[in-house]
């Protein structure tokens, strides 16, 4: 039973973490452009209560450290979402640009995350005995959680950060139309990124672009938070 929590602990909270504060970045920074929607909706918040999505925060997070546990038991990676922090663009002075800084905010905030808990790594360095393991597996896991789950957003498909970054980089015409996207953009993201990739490997098919280029790209960026954070990996 403690061995239950404590994997629970180690793999739940650097993500609850990360997913948490990715959210309050939108809210902190759409307030600082001017719109207050967030604060008046109770959302910008540190409280992770605020942000919970059963699907997102509960049932994904849970789902995955199941089958890690039963499988490979240990927690080798952690992901999910938050409700979307409410947002008025219309409130901003540039509505599309405005909507881009916040959407670059959520990210942004993961890879400062990030950075944090390798600086982190030097607080709990040589600390023994299991206190040492589970705090060292802690911070790996919230470093990864940060990255992954700030690179994922980065994809620029709306309603990603990545694709509100887009519509706000964009000449209006094609903004307007790529803008369009968001309202298929959730269901086009599960199928190329989750159901596709699957599916076609049961007829050992292998195409899982996004997956491929988060191995490809993951390493790196943990190299470059790492060298910041003064470890020399």
């Amino acid at each position: 039973m403690i061995q239950t929590v404590i994997l629970f602990a180690v793999a739940a909270l650097p993500a609850i973490a990360a997913i948490t504060l990715h959210e309050a970045a939108h809210g902190y920074a759409a307030l600082a452009l001017g719109d207050d929607t967030a604060r008046r909706a109770g959302r910008l918040s540190l409280n992770p209560l605020r942000h919970v999505d059963r699907v997102g925060t509960l049932m994904l997070p849970g789902f995955l450290l199941l089958v890690q546990a039963l499988t490979i038991h240990r927690i080798a990676f952690m992901f999910g979402w938050a409700k979307p922090v409410p947002v008025s663009p219309w409130r901003f002075r540039r509505p599309r640009q405005g909507m881009a800084l916040v959407a670059a905010a959520g990210p942004a905030m993961n890879f400062f995350l990030a950075w944090l808990g390798a600086l982190a790594g030097h607080a709990i360095e040589g600390l023994p005995g299991l206190i040492g393991d589970v705090l060292d597996q802690m911070l790996d896991l919230f470093i990864l959680s940060n990255l992954v789950l700030g690179l994922f957003n980065l994809l620029p498909v709306p309603p990603l950060d990545g694709g509100r970054i887009v519509v706000g980089l964009l000449p209006e015409p094609l903004a307007l139309a790529w803008a369009r996207l968001e309202r298929a953009g959730i269901v086009i993201v599960i199928l190329l990124v989750f159901l596709m990739p699957r599916l076609l490997a049961e007829f050992h098919i292998r195409w899982d672009p996004v997956g491929h280029g988060l191995a490809y790209v993951l390493p790196w960026a943990r190299h470059v938070v790492l060298r910041a954070a003064g470890w020399d990996d």
